[in-house]
């Protein structure tokens, strides 16, 4: 009995080997040897020791005296602000000169200076989903452990391995879109964490934070509808990964429709018509609630600045 067990799962081993030998062989050439791309063991041991930190970091601060990360979080934020620019201009100007369609992109395995420009830029954007740890480390160090939710979690621990797929396997083609529209997203999510770091006096002009979430989603339900389209009209793009856009796509329509409306709209009337005292339509000593994003975020307070 146990030696039937035992072959049988050293076959079904064998197995799943020999098909991730085959989904190797079907992998772009063309990102072959580049930082981090070649085995997924970087990325998934980069993203375990993610979690486990998230796990334990909580634990470690509990009894010590929060950070001021003052002096690191405005160069952090400028310097992610600067290199998500970076990518979404490269992608903008190098899927113009190819004449790429926003709609569906085939991929075209060609070593053409351009489509290497997007495979570039595309692997940029994969490597700042590890930088973007930071952020969560900074919440724990700051010991603002109310900004680790489960949705904050989620999106930082899939990215990395996400777009670890897209480099390996489809680092051109469809992948260019949602890569370069949410880095220009990021580029005004840094800038504003950015500036708020420099303290109430300049936190307090910056008004468009609600916004940025609404871009987001915006951006998630676009991109639902272009991979449902993809599907239906049989874009010539790998199917299961316009399933799983589909699928991940709605679980941040969820996610982040949930934030938006606690954040802003259940938030919005509590201070309007909570206790009858006042109505200062939200503004009266509020602390100003992080954006949910793949961005540090601060908590604002007309009381106390960390």
């Amino acid at each position: 009995m146990m030696t039937n067990i035992i072959n049988s799962t050293q076959t079904v081993v064998g197995q799943i080997y020999d098909y991730y030998l085959w989904t190797l062989s079907l992998a772009d050439s063309r990102t072959r040897g580049w930082l981090m791309v070649d085995s997924p063991m970087p990325t998934l041991l980069y993203t375990l020791l993610y979690l486990i930190i998230v796990c334990i970091g909580p634990r470690v601060m509990r009894d010590r005296k929060p950070f001021k990360l003052t002096w690191i979080l405005l160069p952090y934020n400028l310097s992610m602000a600067i290199l998500n620019l970076y990518i979404a201009i490269e992608l903008l100007i190098a899927s113009s000169r190819l004449r790429y369609s926003y709609v569906c992109q085939p991929i075209k395995q060609i070593n053409h200076k351009e489509e290497l420009r997007i495979a570039n830029a595309v692997w940029w954007y994969y490597f700042s989903k590890l930088l973007e740890f930071c952020d969560t480390f900074f919440f724990i160090l700051r010991k603002k452990d109310k900004q680790l939710t489960f949705l904050h979690v989620y999106h930082h621990s899939t990215m990395f391995s996400l777009w670890w797929i897209g480099i390996k396997w489809v680092p051109s083609g469809s992948t260019f879109l949602p890569a370069m529209v949410n880095s220009f997203i990021h580029v005004l999510m840094y800038s504003y964490y950015g500036l708020s770091s420099l303290g109430p006096n300049i936190a307090k002009y910056l008004w468009w934070k609600k916004y940025l979430t609404m871009l987001q989603l915006i951006q998630f339900t676009t991109a639902l509808i272009l991979g449902i389209n993809g599907i239906r009209s049989g874009c010539d793009f790998p199917l299961w990964m316009q399933y799983a856009l589909v699928l991940y796509m709605l679980s941040f329509i969820v996610l982040f429709g949930n934030f938006y409306a606690k954040a802003y709209i259940e938030k919005g009337k509590r201070a309007v018509y909570g206790n009858g005292e006042q109505q200062c339509n939200g503004h009266c000593n509020e602390d100003i609630t992080a954006i949910p994003s793949t961005s540090t975020s601060f908590t604002i307070s007309s009381k106390k600045w960390d």
